[in-house]
């Protein structure tokens, strides 16, 4: 049976740490260590790390960098067939790449090369993608660059958002692992190079992001408002205080951009405009557009910032 590391440390990788320790022996898990959380800044394990002790995973390893030789060592000396990586967010050099016998294979949620980069789901939405996917990448030095095992497609609905996609991808990539992995070890699963034209970056999320500028396309915001959710989420301001937008419906009409053109909350854009359906005021429960309006009207003419 072959020995399969695997690195990760968001949610991303879970579903296929999970198959991986069904099907294969799994020597070790690397992980990101715990990270302050919270208000009284307990350590918090990330989504892998709970997930492997769950599995009963005896060796996790929480190297806050693989850059130095002793941990360089430690990975080798594990002699394993492959490195599964899903999600790690370390990099990973090039004695660490070369140690497996097969090397290291990326999940990566996105048909490459379209999206290399940190935030794959959000921004294919954001851009209006139609489609998208995993792949089954060896990894180089590059960023999301190396050659390609196999990919899966999948459609963006209409309506969609970024954790749904997220859990669907998690899924697919589990659904399919087993056939890449065996591929790959076998011989009948060959890298091929990435095309060199399609190639687009998708840049790691900033909160400042979710401060939606009315001035901007509605269609534009709309998908922002999916793309985003759930972090950093997309919000505006009345009178100082910070209203959440959490679902919108594009619509025809015109005004100053961020003017409240109808109600109970439909604002103009810098094309076409928002009808905003819920909505989540600062500190309290998500509700409504005409809950809102209820307990904190927001009038016609009002300007949205």
């Amino acid at each position: 049976m072959p020995r399969i590391l695997f690195m990760g440390t968001g949610a991303f990788g879970v579903p296929a740490l999970e198959r991986l320790a069904r099907e294969y022996e799994v020597p070790a898990v690397y992980t990101q260590p715990p990270r302050p959380a919270g208000r009284g800044h307990g350590e918090r394990r990330s989504a892998v790390h709970e997930a492997a002790l769950r599995l009963g995973i005896g060796e996790i390893r929480t190297p806050p960098s693989l850059k130095s030789p002793e941990v360089q060592v430690a990975f080798a000396a594990l002699a394993a067939d492959l490195a599964i990586v899903a999600s790690y967010g370390l990099i990973l050099p090039r004695p660490v790449l070369e140690a497996p016998r097969a090397g290291c294979v990326n999940i990566h949620a996105s048909l490459l090369p379209r999206w290399r980069g940190a935030a794959p789901i959000q921004r294919a939405i954001e851009a209006g993608d139609e489609r998208t996917g995993v792949s089954f990448f060896v990894m180089d030095e590059g960023l999301d660059t190396g050659p390609v095992l196999a990919m899966y497609e999948i459609p963006i609905e209409p309506k969609m958002r970024a954790g749904v996609l997220h859990d669907r991808l998690a899924a697919l990539a589990a659904e399919h692992l087993v056939e890449v992995v065996e591929g790959y070890l076998g011989g009948r699963l060959r890298p091929r190079p990435q095309p060199a034209e399609g190639a687009t970056y998708a840049k790691k999320l900033r909160k400042e992001e979710g401060h939606l500028d009315f001035t901007a396309p509605a269609a534009l915001l709309e998908r922002r408002i999916r793309a985003f959710d759930p972090w950093p989420g997309c919000w505006c301001f009345w009178r100082d205080v910070r209203i959440k937008l959490l679902e919108a419906e594009v619509m025809t009409g015109g005004g100053a951009p961020g003017t409240v053109i109808a109600l109970p909350l439909t604002v103009a854009c810098g094309e076409g405009a928002l009808a905003v359906t819920r909505v989540q005021r600062e500190g309290r429960r998500p509700m409504t557009a005409d809950e809102l309006q209820r307990g904190f009207p927001i009038p016609l003419g009002a300007r949205l910032t």
